[in-house]
């Protein structure tokens, strides 16, 4: 009724939203520590791995606390503390690590972009370049080589980790040759080329980054003689014919854009060639939650964006595209198939 206190649960409810900058700022710390690579197998206490990392016992033992409600570390009865599938995935020498997306997720420049979210929202554009006078990406490259580090490494591991599931589920069959567009280091590509000994690739990125490409592709690589590394960008041009397309995570500008990157591509296929786009849903899918924090970053930063389901499947049709299926890969991405028409 009108004037009732709020339910208790309520209000705790709305102040862990509110504080949800902690966890953030707590398993940032974490990682800066060096705390999931500190404790071994062998529980240990808050004081032995205050020694190991160089931190206050008291202090730690607070961070801990907070780490341990999120499941991030585990506390046993006597005191000690031990790893979860959380604390090894944070690992730098896990084989699936999530290290360096941790970081890149919260690098310090960024917390005080989310206070101006608002303006972000009033005027539907990015405020990075308001703040530090110049575009993201230029800016990153040449004022913040470090957190530029950290950002290769993260898209790194946030390929590696889907990699196999989207070799496994790209129909090849009849295929050739396949372009991964923007394919960063050429993870997924190497995946493909190694499930598929006939198949011939072609890498296509920015310069420098096809420059830093994974080492099975470059000259003296065990892939090489069947890859061509394809410096350029995608938004002028895409030079190259091939049986398959792969766009993966590039689609995340407005929908022009999106639209031009597509028909980019179709200008050089032929018909019949086949379009695979890789994305998240911001409103379909476990990974819901994931992705809509991952869109308003993108419209912090850069003024992308995730799209829904009936948006991203817009945007291929808008291309000239003729849509022929859309499969979950993982509980963020899905795989929307499609074909240049004849």
């Amino acid at each position: 009724m009108s004037g009732a206190i709020p339910a208790e649960s309520l209000v705790s409810g709305l102040m862990e939203h509110a504080l949800s900058a902690a966890c953030a700022a707590s398993v940032r710390a974490a990682v800066t520590l060096g705390l999931p690579e500190a404790l071994g197998e062998a529980p240990a206490t808050a004081d032995v791995l205050a020694t190991a990392v160089g931190a206050d016992p008291g202090a730690l033992r607070r961070l801990l606390r907070s780490l341990t409600s999120y499941g991030v570390f585990a506390q046993e009865g006597t005191g000690s503390f031990v790893h979860t599938e959380k604390s090894r995935a944070l690992r730098e020498d896990s084989p699936d690590s999530i290290k360096y997306l941790v970081l890149w997720c919260t690098e310090p420049w960024l917390w005080s972009l989310w206070g101006d979210l608002d303006e972000a929202v009033r005027t539907g554009g990015e405020i990075f370049t308001r703040t530090h006078g110049r575009r993201f990406y230029e800016h990153l490259h040449t004022r913040w080589p470090e957190s530029a580090r950290i950002f290769n490494r993260a898209m790194t591991q946030q390929t590696r980790l889907s990699a196999t599931v989207i070799a496994d589920m790209l129909p090849m069959s009849g295929a050739g040759t396949v372009a991964d567009v923007g394919g960063g280091q050429g993870l997924v590509l190497g995946t493909l080329l190694e499930r598929h000994p006939h198949l011939r690739g072609f890498l296509l990125d920015l310069p420098d980054v096809v420059a830093n490409a994974d080492a099975r592709l470059h000259s003296g690589g065990e892939l090489a003689d069947r890859v061509r590394l394809v410096p350029g960008d995608c938004l002028d041009e895409i030079s190259v014919e091939a049986d398959v397309y792969l766009f993966k995570n590039i689609l995340g500008a407005d929908d022009g854009t999106s639209v031009r990157i597509l028909r980019n591509a179709m200008k050089a296929a032929r018909p019949g060639a086949r379009m695979v786009i890789v994305e998240n849903f911001v409103d379909d899918g476990p990974g819901e939650r994931l992705a809509s924090a991952l869109d308003l970053r993108m419209l912090l930063v850069i003024g992308g964006q995730k799209h829904t389901r009936a948006g991203l499947l817009g945007i291929a049709e808008r291309a000239g595209l003729t849509v022929r299926g859309v499969r979950p890969v993982d509980s963020s991405l899905h795989m929307i198939e499609t074909v240049v028409p004849g």
